[in-house]
């Protein structure tokens, strides 16, 4: 069952404000989903064509600090050819590694990666950061150590946390990752046991929620629709309550991650917004 959680928010508001935050998107792959009646369990797709999705990343610049948001498809998939074969098929134009380098941010800068959630399309580049440490829901995180894993989740990109070789923080209820209220992890589970959404605060631009795969479309988030591959259908209806209602309290723009209509309400890097 859902659990209400804070969001950090008992800080003043001058706390986040005095914060140096930006943001940026990384392109992290795009795929096409050959049975897109997995968007809904009450039929609403059924009779859909395939559908092109994209796969989002974000560099979240704090001070001196980088946090990067989900770690996109693996680099296994570079130059990989789309298929009709399956439920889906994904592939990459760049790894994030060769994004970074043309601005001058090494992996090694990247002191935290939050994920929203452990399918392989959110965690498939994590290994490339080795200083990192590993934020994620803790529901995921007992998942990848569960034996056998659950369904759809392939662990290897995150086994170097997952065994021990690096820190990692299962995230209980919201979190505020830098003790500002600039940038909150929110406990969003349903798709999966401990999926996570995103809140960053930004001067200029404002309150900014990302949705990890609550939703992959903007359709299936104002109509509620529900993927058909989710954990528990109850928590997907109350984490995308709590999400509509974030968004017309703090007045947020809502980016839908895997909605192409979406890709232009952040800076693509190595432009950052503020």
């Amino acid at each position: 069952m859902l659990a209400v959680f804070g969001l950090g928010a008992a800080l003043p508001a001058a706390a986040w404000q005095s914060a140096q935050v930006s943001m940026s998107r990384l392109d992290c792959g795009t795929a096409q989903v050959n049975q897109p009646r997995i968007f809904s369990d009450s039929g609403y797709y059924d009779a859909s064509p395939a559908r092109a999705i994209v796969v989002s990343c974000y560099l979240i610049r704090h001070g001196d600090d980088y946090l990067l948001w989900d770690a996109g498809l693996p680099a296994a998939m570079l130059g990989a050819p789309l298929s009709d074969e399956g439920i889906f098929s994904g592939t990459l134009r760049e790894t994030m590694v060769s994004q970074l380098a043309r601005a001058g941010v090494r992996p090694e800068d990247i002191t935290k990666v939050g994920v929203s959630h452990y399918h392989i399309d959110h965690i498939g580049q994590a290994s490339d950061f080795p200083n990192a440490t590993l934020l994620i829901g803790n529901g995921d995180y007992k998942g990848l150590l569960s034996d056998p894993k659950p369904p759809m989740v392939e662990a290897g990109p995150v086994m170097p946390w997952v065994t021990g070789e690096r820190p990692v923080d299962p995230v209980v209820g919201d979190r505020d990752v830098f003790g500002d209220g600039s940038v909150i992890m929110l406990a969003m589970p349903g798709h999966t046991p401990g999926h996570s959404g995103l809140l960053v605060n930004l001067k200029g631009a404002g309150a900014i929620l990302l949705s990890g795969d609550l939703a992959h479309f903007h359709e299936m988030y104002d109509r509620g629709e529900v993927l058909t591959l989710s954990s528990d259908r109850a928590d997907v209806l109350a984490s995308l309550d709590r999400m509509k209602k974030l968004a017309v309290n703090r007045k947020a723009t809502v980016i839908v991650t895997h909605d192409p209509d979406d890709l232009g309400k952040i800076a693509a890097f190595p432009e950052f917004t503020r």
